[in-house]
């Protein structure tokens, strides 16, 4: 393809998988294909989740975080597959290696999605020409399905793949923003969720419109650097760089130390993870990441290494975030033996800008629970009054 001078304008592609895990289970099934059906985390049990589910299943109204119940009352004879971890992931470094056959420029951002800076191999003359191959490409040689967005930023490029699905390519240009996003309530903007919404709302920001024309002062007062952020995306500015290595180094963000004596005392452990969180923290804020993996090692005195874990649902970055999962988990698996050496490390990491409620195959089931809970809550309120439902603390 024909090379063309730095100094011309960034060209990002976007690239979406469309219902990446049951696309992978249709091409691999061909009897799946054109009809309803889903991936589901238990699809035993009526109460199970589904993970993904095709378009055909969508057009009957079924989405994904629908119990197999409720999504086998809609529709009785929807197909259920269990999920397939091994399958999608090779599906995804397929996919990837076809990307990287253009150019090294590509920063996987998830298991079935990447941006590609195609600035100098053709940039916006031949962006749909290149758009079009890699889409074909994906189809013919993986049987996958993708969506393509083209926009000189990050964002826009992540905004322009969502408009159109399955098998679509978009251009979004930086002066159509007005037009296409102003009008959309700011939930539709990546990297709001519902509490930034709420956030924004209360302050009278209703609109992506309302956010681009927001006073700064207002919006940093309110949400600090990340509604600065938020603010400048609305209005079409994202001076990211698509990052080969993002990948690798958004993997996990950790700080461990060696004491200075064989400790055995819980208090003075606990006081070494409340530092340790804080450094974690720091170092979080300094790369603007979140993780939802928080992992604890330990080495004893005899110098025996041990891991422990936790997976939460929604990312965490505050340092008194960190020192609670990470307390919990030491005095859950600590056995009094002296210890040598402590770490925190936080894995499964975002860009903290991104930090919309996320589901993963860990936490799905979870995650619906906690939404029927919330739902009883408030119907039990409605009836008895407000507060007149308390939660117990129950076993996390």
């Amino acid at each position: 393809m024909t090379t063309v001078p730095n100094a011309q304008a960034k060209v990002i592609l976007h690239l979406d998988m469309n219902s990446f895990f049951a696309s992978v289970e249709q091409a691999h099934d061909p009897k799946l294909k054109g009809i309803p059906m889903a991936v589901a985390g238990n699809p035993k049990e009526r109460r199970g989740i589904l993970v993904t589910c095709s378009y055909e299943a969508r057009a009957l109204g079924i989405y994904t975080t629908m119990s197999v119940g409720e999504a086998k009352r809609i529709c009785p004879h929807l197909v259920i597959v269990p999920p397939d971890h091994e399958k999608y992931r090779l599906a995804s470094n397929a996919v990837f290696s076809i990307l990287r056959s253009y150019t090294d420029l590509v920063e996987p951002v998830s298991i079935d999605e990447a941006y590609i800076d195609i600035t100098n191999i053709g940039g916006l003359t031949s962006a749909i020409q290149i758009a079009e191959h890699m889409q074909q490409r994906i189809l013919n040689e993986l049987d996958l399905p993708c969506s393509i967005g083209i926009a000189p930023n990050k964002f826009l490029a992540k905004t322009a793949s969502d408009m159109k699905k399955p098998m679509g390519i978009t251009i979004l240009r930086k002066r159509q923003v007005p037009d296409v996003l102003w009008p959309m309530p700011v939930i539709e903007m990546h990297g709001i969720g519902k509490s930034t919404e709420k956030r924004l709302n209360e302050i009278g920001i209703i609109t992506i419109g309302d956010l681009a024309k927001a006073d700064e002062s207002l919006i940093k007062g309110t949400m600090g650097k990340n509604g600065i952020r938020l603010r400048k995306r609305a209005n079409g500015i994202d001076h990211r760089p698509v990052d080969p290595d993002a990948a690798e180094e958004r993997k996990s963000v950790g700080s461990s130390t060696t004491l200075p004596i064989d400790e055995t005392e819980l208090s003075a452990c606990l006081e070494v993870f409340k530092q340790l969180s804080v450094k974690v923290a720091q170092r979080l804020d300094r790369r603007q990441l979140a993780g939802t993996v928080v992992m604890i090692q330990i080495r004893t005195s005899d110098w025996r290494n041990f891991t422990r874990s936790r997976t939460v649902i929604n990312p965490l970055y505050k340092a008194e975030d960190l020192y609670k999962e990470a307390a919990e988990l030491f005095k859950r698996h600590w056995d009094g033996d002296p210890i040598r050496l402590l770490g925190i490390t936080v894995s499964n990491v975002i860009p903290i800008n991104e930090l919309n409620e996320q589901l993963s195959f860990e936490n799905f089931e979870k995650y619906a629970k906690e939404a029927k809970m919330e739902e009883l809550v408030t119907e039990l309120e409605k009836k008895f009054g407000p507060n007149s439902v308390k939660r117990g603390l129950g076993e996390r």
